[in-house]
């Protein structure tokens, strides 16, 4: 459905099922282990919280790649055609996006969130400070699946940029909340997206690497409790939408690298034998039990590059900090 503006397009394709979620919400409850799917994490409040992560000294990513963008933003725009159609994925502020566009110099701009609402007031103003860029916000749930609808292409169409080639933008290591498996499946379709454009496209995405536990842990069990209180928040979504009684005082966060599949592993543990009930079911839990809430893998360059051949890119190019936390990836469609 259409949403024209004076200062942008807005597309929205995800609909809210209330049912749905109360379903998915039901059948991770009573799955051995239990487990609450990360997305859950993001109500209101638990987007503040994690607005809230991102300032704090042990969480690295966030700061580590903008550093990244920095020094080497102009490198990335030697593989970046000028004049790409920029595809932001998750794009929530737009301001990763927004602070390359001097460098990258994208023909267009589609930004794609879970809500145009999200997007809609920063893209109005982003659309102020960029004017010759046409934007096009896109409602959608692309871990889903990801592919331009209809509306995106004849958006596309009607700005003349068809044949335009079109680069996937996917910061911030959100990569690593997908299993392997998963992960390629999602970049498969990152490619498709990529290759229905003009030559010269792209994925440019950011990739948390494997490091020493003793940094990794820090980032996802902050002393000051924060992470903590964001994964809590989760009971408190879970309880608005399913109506189920989670008391969030009896979890404990549990925060651990998983070395053996190369993850960070986020769960809940029950502080007492509990049963939480909602309508029309319930779940015992065991003194001890724990509710799986997150996966974040790391990768090694060499693996993440024989993911991105795979998925049918070329042979990437990467940027590092100079500790070699964190790496932004450019790989041919």
């Amino acid at each position: 459905m259409p949403l024209d503006t004076p200062t942008a397009h807005f597309v929205q394709i995800h609909r809210e099922d209330l049912a749905a979620v109360q379903a998915e919400l039901t059948a991770g409850l009573k799955q051995t282990p239990p487990r609450v799917a990360p997305k859950f994490f993001y109500d209101a409040l638990g987007s503040r919280l994690f607005d809230a992560i991102t300032e704090l000294a042990e969480y690295y990513p966030t700061r580590t790649e903008a550093a990244i963008f920095r020094e080497h933003g102009a490198a990335m725009a030697q593989q970046v055609p000028t004049g790409a159609v920029l595809v932001d994925l998750g794009a929530g502020s737009c301001a990763k996006a927004a602070g390359l566009f001097p460098v990258l110099r994208p023909g267009a701009y589609v930004a794609v969130d879970i809500s145009v609402d999200y997007l809609r007031e920063t893209m109005s103003e982003l659309r102020q400070r960029h004017r010759a860029i046409p934007m096009l916000g896109l409602g959608m749930d692309f871990s889903a699946e990801l592919a331009l609808p209809p509306a995106a292409t004849d958006w596309l169409a009607r700005h003349d940029l068809s044949t335009a080639p079109v680069c996937v933008f996917y910061p911030g290591s959100s990569i690593g909340n997908f299993a392997p498996a998963e992960a390629l499946t999602l970049l498969r379709q990152a490619h498709a997206v990529c290759a229905a454009g003009g030559p010269g496209g792209g994925i440019l995405i950011g990739v948390d690497r494997v490091k020493d536990k003793a940094i990794l842990e820090p980032a996802y069990d902050d002393p000051l409790g924060v992470t903590a209180a964001f994964n809590r928040n989760l009971l408190l979504h879970t309880n608005a939408l399913l109506g189920t009684d989670f008391a969030p005082a009896r979890w404990q966060h549990v925060a651990f690298f998983n070395e053996a599949v190369s993850r960070i592993e986020m769960h809940l543990q029950s502080d007492g034998a509990q049963t939480v009930r909602w309508p029309g079911g319930e779940r015992h839990f065991a003194d001890g039990e724990r509710v799986h809430t997150e996966n974040s893998y790391k990768w090694q360059p060499a693996d993440f590059d024989a993911l991105l051949r795979e998925a049918g890119f070329g042979p990437s190019t990467h940027w590092s900090d100079t500790r070699g936390w964190f790496s932004v990836f450019f790989a041919p469609a």
